[in-house]
């Protein structure tokens, strides 16, 4: 296990190159071409070209390097979508320092510990989250809010910005991931591994120098920043980055800059059904967990379905944009990566069957290098013989399609984001008369999950406080991002178990199938 995080990948694709190199070759190869649009609704829209950007993310790299910013450092940038999260992270790069991108739902106790974790110099934020940063981030050193004197000032002389040797498995972001254990994982990315995805994102999607991308995912994200943004930049093309997804926005948008790609979810998908699809939009494809969904034939536009972790900065398993899909199926192994479905003794899992889905590649270049200060949670990621595991549980069949099935990992998935059951559970434990709690899934039609939980008081249902419900709900907004905090809360007066008096979780999520508590 040792060797296989340490050893060094060897000659790869970015040999000699780092992410600076790709944008300077961009830069001045697609000089007068547009590569950021920036969308926001109700306002002018504005363009970088690439010339722009790779000029005004050096300017700020300068602006970061002259407040003591120094290579190996950790910059946090805590923001929703717009320019200065991209010029952000790319002006981290110029100067060797890493950007640790955090997901701006994020509460003040998380936001805390993101910033502790990643030991974090200094905070790149908005003016929303000014006070939040202010408050919960008091260990770093500086903090500069977007639309301010101070952050204008950041914009230095580009020429002056400071420049580091290429190393490809030098480390370039950092995104925090949900597990199962209470705390998320940083997860941490080499200039290759960047690279890989950008690259390989671009070639499952068959991006071209004259694609349009239609941003709205969180630029936090792996989606946004690797698939979307960095597989246009590998490309040459350019990407329209819209503050977030709205429906009512989507349209105009994307008609105004003849987009033909974009990410989409069934919650997104959904959402615009309830408005008219122009019959001259330029979509050629989007892209989504699964192939050929129903929402196709609505559309006029063919999905191709993929399967990425942030651990894997592309995807592992994807289907070919060049042919048709089973619908509702995720596509076919990657030939990036070696991937594996296996039972539970560790053989291969037969067709047809829920399996294990196992994944590798080369820690570094095509998986992430390592989880940032924490050399157990990175060992254990691995199997004896090299494989990720990734706690997700698919469906091989014969023909090599692969269907999802279900997580392995106790996870929710709530409109789009990753939620660890224990991190909610950890917070309502911390009330005094709460003896145990059992946070499960509720199916939504909008938002796929949503977190329920189970409350045993202690003393029993009997001796519960008539406002303990509302006490567990008001902790969780305190601690946890709004989308983390439960629907609803059930008192119970004892759990169903399985062995080992564990909690019989999969009983709690039928009591919520059938409408009972």
């Amino acid at each position: 296990m040792t060797s296989l995080h340490l050893r060094h990948p060897g000659i790869h694709p970015f040999s000699g190159c780092d992410v600076n190199t790709l944008l300077d070759a961009r830069a001045e190869a697609r000089s007068d071409h547009p590569l950021l649009i920036w969308a926001p609704f109700g306002e002018d829209h504005r363009t970088w070209t690439y010339a722009d950007f790779a000029h005004d993310s050096k300017r700020l790299a300068a602006g970061l390097a002259a407040r003591g910013v120094a290579a190996g450092e950790r910059v946090l940038i805590h923001m929703e979508n717009c320019p200065e999260i991209l010029l952000a992270w790319y002006a981290c790069a110029r100067i060797g320092a890493i950007a640790v991108t955090t997901n701006a739902r994020a509460a003040g106790p998380e936001l805390a510990y993101f910033a502790d974790h990643a030991e974090a110099v200094c905070v790149l934020t908005q003016p929303k989250f000014a006070d939040l940063a202010a408050e919960h981030c008091p260990g770093t050193k500086w903090t500069a809010v977007t639309g301010t004197a101070e952050f204008d000032a950041l914009y230095g002389d580009a020429e002056a910005a400071p420049s580091v040797p290429i190393d490809p498995m030098r480390e370039v972001g950092i995104q925090y991931t949900s597990g199962t254990t209470s705390r998320p994982k940083g997860v941490v990315w080499t200039h290759a591994n960047a690279l890989w995805g950008f690259r390989v994102n671009a070639l499952h999607m068959g991006l071209t120098k004259d694609d349009v991308h239609l941003l709205h995912m969180p630029l936090f994200h792996t989606n946004a920043q690797a698939y979307s943004f960095g597989g246009s930049l590998h490309a040459g093309g350019s990407c329209v980055v819209m503050p977030r997804f709205s429906a009512r926005n989507f349209w105009p948008t994307a008609l105004k800059h003849g987009c033909t790609w974009a990410s989409m979810n069934a919650f997104s998908a959904k959402a615009l059904m309830a408005h008219p699809v122009p019959e001259d939009h330029k979509f050629r494809l989007w892209g989504s967990a699964v192939a050929e969904p129903p929402w196709d034939q609505h559309f006029g536009v063919r999905t191709i379905g993929w399967w990425g972790m942030t651990e894997t900065m592309t995807h592992g398993i994807v289907s070919d944009h060049h042919q048709r899909a089973r619908s509702m199926m995720i596509g076919r192994a990657a030939p990036e990566y070696e991937v594996a479905v296996l039972d539970d003794a560790g053989a291969p899992a037969a067709f047809g069957a829920v399996g294990h889905l196992f994944i590798r590649g080369i820690p570094g270049l095509s998986l992430f290098k390592e989880y940032l200060s924490n050399p157990d949670a990175t060992a254990a990621a691995y199997d004896d013989d090299g494989w990720f595991i990734t706690g997700d549980r698919v469906v091989l069949h014969e023909d090599g399609f692969i269907q999802f099935a279900n997580r392995d990992k106790d996870m929710l998935r709530v409109g789009g984001e990753n939620v660890a059951a224990s991190e909610i559970e950890a917070v309502a434990m911390q009330l005094a008369d709460v003896r145990e709690v059992a946070v499960v899934a509720q199916k939504d039609e909008m938002r796929d999950e949503l977190p329920v939980i189970f409350v045993l008081p202690e003393g029993g249902l009997d001796a519960a406080a008539p406002d303990l419900a509302e006490r567990v709900l008001e902790a969780c907004r305190a601690a946890l991002a709004d989308f983390k905090v439960p629907r609803a809360v059930h008192l119970v007066d004892d759990f169903p178990r399985s062995t080992l008096d564990k909690i019989a979780k999969a009983e709690l999520r039928k009591r919520l199938e059938d409408g009972a508590s």
